[in-house]
């Protein structure tokens, strides 16, 4: 089974779609990504389970 993801997500400053690549293998996930259009720093917080993933996207300056 392959454990890489395509998923295309909106930034949350420009609004332009990006496509990022999610490593299923690992179940948790919380890092920062640049938006391939802007630039600026997306937070993505991910959770794979059975094949589904659940993905947040928010922007860097956020709480």
């Amino acid at each position: 089974m392959n454990e890489l993801r395509e998923i295309l997500i909106g930034c949350p400053y420009c609004g332009e779609n990006v496509e990022i690549t999610v490593d299923c293998s690992v179940e948790r996930q919380e890092y920062i990504e640049d938006c391939f259009v802007c630039c600026r720093p997306m937070t993505l917080s991910i959770i794979c389970d059975a094949g589904e993933v659940d993905l947040q996207v928010r922007r860097d300056d956020e709480c």
